[in-house]
């Protein structure tokens, strides 16, 4: 789990492993073991990679899916039961899918804000 996160959260966030290593003050290559399993970070570097990314140590661990404090995450924090089902179905998605949807919803919030400030535009 800690793993998948972590490389996750990382691509998210926009940062190669060798960007993240220089925030926590390690090499490229032990970000790199973390992210395929080869070795687990202390507590200490467990909670330099959670302030790195901007996420909880207890999201990184799988102890729950919200990803910050303040995001919706979780299927249960959904009142949409579409969105519901769509993230339920999401999880099983391979990491290169899973950056793709991230991408695509990204794409479709920023189309939001693009029409609702060409809609008050025109008022």
């Amino acid at each position: 789990m800690l793993s998948k996160r972590l490389k996750s959260v990382r691509k998210t966030k926009g940062l190669t492993q060798e960007e993240l290593a220089k925030r926590v003050k390690t090499t490229k290559g032990t970000i790199s073991n973390y992210e395929n399993g080869h070795s687990t970070p202390s507590n200490e570097m467990l909670k330099d990679l959670a302030d790195a990314l901007d996420t909880t140590t207890d999201y990184l661990l799988g102890r729950t899916n919200k990803i910050d404090g303040s995001s919706l995450q979780s299927e249960g924090e959904f009142n949409d039961p579409d969105l519901q089902i769509a993230f339920r179905d999401a999880a099983d998605f391979s990491e290169e899918t899973k950056q793709q949807a991230i991408d695509f919803i990204k794409y479709l919030k920023e189309k939001e804000k693009n029409r609702s400030k060409d809609k008050d535009k025109n008022f």
